[in-house]
């Protein structure tokens, strides 16, 4: 929320502790076998973005998927809803992978270039947000599913069940990233029902 409010990140402090220590220490170049391979792999994807020649813009695909997002994994969300999306995203996915018009080259600027891989990343990072949202089968601050709530219209946690951190190891496949939960353990502060009321 801070960097969307104040348009800055704050990195975590593991973070920071962990780049401390490289601190005047020489920076890689540009020949360093882990730069090569970045930059091999991001022109080979803005490259496939380019070779699509299809129909539609990504801005098209942009609106359409913002659409699906809004529409059934917004504040409030439902079993039906979600299954819904789960079936269009991949859908439509597939047809920005077939169907992407992006004009131009890739050898200097190009916004519609680079709005395909923010879009492929919107598509992926969707899918992610619908299917753990599926999974999660309880309403928990403001992510209300409808199913989930107590009989005067209050959220209700099912702390038995998710009282973790959830954090996605990609695979490769934004349908098929694998969850990797770490329990929260609370010593000073204990768990408490919010009431927005």
């Amino acid at each position: 929320m801070q960097g969307l409010a104040d348009g800055y990140f704050v990195l975590p402090y593991t973070i920071s502790n962990g780049l401390a220590p490289l601190l005047n220490k020489p920076v890689p170049t540009t020949d360093h076998p882990a730069f090569v391979q970045a930059e091999t792999e991001a022109r080979e994807r803005f490259n496939s973005y380019l070779n699509v020649k299809g129909t539609r813009s990504p801005d098209w695909f942009h609106r359409e998927l913002g659409k699906i997002i809004w529409d059934y994994c917004g504040m409030e969300r439902t079993q039906q809803g979600l299954e819904k999306a789960l079936s269009e995203l991949p859908a439509l996915y597939g047809e920005f992978k077939k169907d992407l018009r992006v004009t131009g080259t890739g050898e200097s600027v190009n916004q519609t270039l680079e709005k395909a891989g923010r879009v492929d990343d919107f598509f992926q990072l969707g899918m992610l947000m619908c299917r753990d949202a599926l999974d999660r089968q309880e309403s928990c601050g403001a992510h209300f599913r409808s199913e989930y709530q107590t009989d005067d219209g209050e959220a209700l946690r099912n702390d038995a069940e998710y009282c973790h951190v959830s954090a996605y190891k990609w695979t490769g496949d934004p349908m098929a990233a694998e969850l990797n939960k770490e329990p929260l353990v609370y010593e000073t502060a204990h768990l408490a029902t919010r009431s927005y009321k």
